[in-house]
């Protein structure tokens, strides 16, 4: 078998590869365009937004299930030895804030 082609086949080759050519040249020019590489990074940007939102939440979820359980009994009933002596100290928090504040009005 010979390697010989015909200048028919070359010149069908040079315009198959001029085509693949010109395609590559569009893909690169909308890979550097601004807009692509703008939109790129806001994609970047929300999906990386959107994962810490979720890590967060999943995270105060957790806290306040952990709260819940401190505060209830199983059946959801509040647990007074518990929920007194926290009611009391928040009372207590803002009469204070509430007392300084007027003092230094005053």
């Amino acid at each position: 078998m010979s390697d010989v082609r015909t200048p028919a086949q070359i010149e069908a080759d040079i315009v198959r590869r001029r085509e693949q050519l010109a395609v590559t040249l569009d893909e690169i020019g909308i890979r550097v365009h601004p807009q692509t590489i703008i939109g790129d990074a806001k994609a970047k940007v929300a999906s990386t937004v959107d994962q810490t939102v979720g890590r967060a939440f999943v995270a105060v979820n957790r806290v306040v299930s952990d709260v819940k359980a401190r505060f209830t009994h199983e059946d959801g009933a509040p647990r007074l030895e518990r929920v007194v002596p926290v009611a009391v100290a928040a009372v207590a928090v803002v009469g204070l804030l509430v007392a300084s504040s007027r003092k230094h009005r005053g």
